[in-house]
């Protein structure tokens, strides 16, 4: 299907899934991946970026060294802009990248986080004319329904042993 991925990573948990997810499908469809970190400015931050030089080399030298570990033909770059440009950012690196799509991460944002979410996979999507494939938010899970492996396990496994000859 797509010979060449985009995939636009950040710092966040949605970014590991994405990487997962890229790496799965390059694997299966012998697709090439570019891994994108934008390193946005801080507001008000005189210049300064959200991570620095070596935590963003070090966050996109990790997902390519996944994809390439997997097999996958991987390469990566960062770039710095605004907060309100990484939609654009990510959109023309993917076309001057000749991408045939995008992979981007979700989060599960809830109440408050949703007024103040940057709404990158949404203005991504609305300045490209390419896919964007969204890899699924990790869930949350409460710590009332977190349960230990010896649990799990009593449910998954057959109360009475089998016997094999």
């Amino acid at each position: 299907m797509f010979q060449t991925l985009l995939l636009a990573i950040d710092d966040s948990p949605a970014s590991a899934v994405a990487t997962d997810f890229a790496t799965a499908y390059a694997k299966h469809c012998g697709s090439s991946v570019h891994v994108l970190h934008v390193n946005e400015h801080q507001v008000g931050g005189r210049g300064l970026t959200l991570l620095t030089t070596a935590e963003a080399t070090e966050l996109v030298t990790g997902a390519v060294t996944q994809l390439r570990e997997a097999g996958v033909r991987a390469g990566g770059s960062i770039v710095i802009a605004s907060y309100r440009d990484v939609p654009a950012r990510i959109a023309a690196i993917a076309a001057s990248r000749g991408a045939d799509a995008i992979v981007l991460g979700s989060r599960r944002e809830r109440r408050l986080g949703r007024l103040f979410s940057p709404h990158v996979r949404t203005r991504t999507t609305r300045l490209t004319s390419l896919p964007v494939l969204t890899a699924p938010a990790p869930l949350r899970i409460g710590r009332r329904s977190r349960r230990g492996i010896d649990e799990l396990a009593k449910e998954q496994l057959p109360h009475d042993p089998v016997k094999l000859p």
